[in-house]
Formats: C-alpha cells, structure tokens, sequence
C-alpha cells in the first residue's frame, strides 16, 4: 500500500475547512499516513545555520548546524519515505500561511530534493493532491480577482519545482456563514463545501487499491 505524507497547515484545530477536506481524503484512504500537523508543531524557518549545514561537511558543523540539519533530514526523510502527499492549506491574507512556507523552506534542498528542472525532483511524478480553502471568491469577474497568491504559488512549486502530479480541490466563500454582507453566498459556499469532500473521497479512492 503506499504511504500517504499528509500535511495540515491550518493555525486552528477545529472549524477549519482545510482539516475537514482533508479527514475526508484520509478517511477514503487505506493505505499508512504519516501526519505533520503544522498549525500545532510548526517547524521553525530556515536560518542561515540550516543554509550553511546544506555546503559544509558534518564534521565541521556548528551546534546550531547541527541542529538545523537534523530537522531537515526528519523533513526529507518524511518527503522521500511518501509515495503520494496531501497538503491542506488555506489561505490567510491573500497567500499561503508562513507555517508552510517555512516547511518548504526546509524541504527545498537542491540537489537533494530538487533539481534544475520537474522531472529532477526527487519526488518527480508522485501524486499529490492540494486541498486550497479561501473565505471568499477569487474568480474572473469577482471584486478580488487576482488577489489569490496562495494557489498559483503553491501549484508552481509543487508541479514545476517538486514536480509532482497535483490535483488541486478548491472551496472557497467559507466565509459566508460568519461574515457580515456575505449572506447571500453561503449557498453557493455549501455547494462549493460538498464539491470538496466528494472531490476528496473519490482522489484518495482512485489513489489507492480499495479493500474487496
């Protein structure tokens, strides 16, 4: 059965859209998770210590190299032991939260995880599946059209850095039921909600070998 990375980047632990979405991926899933939950354990971002231990030997490495060091292995070693990935990441004030940028941040090691092109990654051609959660509606024609710089960033990275296979499963106007002047949307938010989850089921499902 392949190994499942799953990755939530959500700062809260219940209410969260993203971690739903995701429980419901990992409920449809039947092979092993390994789970790093951000929002609760964020991994610290990278310093020049963890910069400086990537292009000096080990022997020559300060405490606080080594340190840095170790942390990244742990990371990596998470990365390359998955054979697919599951990242739950809202959006929070127009991009990614910091607590997964700093994960990628140590996980980005060239010429250990990436290379100069997709398919030099490490991990090239491994499924991935992107769980993208905004409270409102970033689409052609909507009054913050273009102010989505979560998911354009993270399919870069993932597909033309990582060079993964992504499946992007999006709701948004999550919003609605809590904000002031969004009450006409939050039908279009609960369908966009169940679009999700059923969108989540039936990835993790076609991903893995269901039990007879």
């Amino acid at each position: 059965m392949p190994r499942l990375l799953h990755i939530d980047a959500s700062a809260v632990p219940t209410g969260s859209v993203s971690r739903e979405v995701a429980a419901t991926f990992v409920g449809a899933w039947s092979g092993p998770v390994t789970h790093r939950d951000l929002g609760a354990r964020p991994v610290p971002h990278l310093t020049g210590a963890g910069i400086a231990a990537r292009f000096s030997p080990g022997h020559e490495w300060t405490a606080e190299q080594a340190t840095a060091a170790f942390l990244q292995d742990a990371l990596i070693g998470e990365l390359l032991a998955a054979e697919a990935y599951l990242f739950a990441v809202p959006m929070y004030n127009f991009g990614a939260p910091s607590t997964f940028k700093a994960w990628l941040d140590q996980i980005l090691v060239p010429g250990r995880v990436s290379g100069m092109r997709p398919e030099d990654s490490a991990v090239a051609g491994r499924p991935a599946t992107l769980v993208s959660v905004r409270g409102g509606g970033y689409g052609p024609g909507t009054p913050k059209e273009g102010w989505d710089f979560a998911e354009p960033y993270l399919r870069k990275i993932l597909t033309e850095v990582l060079g993964l296979e992504l499946q992007v499963i999006t709701a948004e106007l999550t919003l609605a039921d809590t904000t002031p002047g969004m009450e006409g949307l939050r039908e279009a938010a609960a369908v966009s909600r169940a679009a999700a989850h059923e969108a989540a089921r039936e990835r993790a499902q076609r991903l893995t070998p269901q039990p007879a």
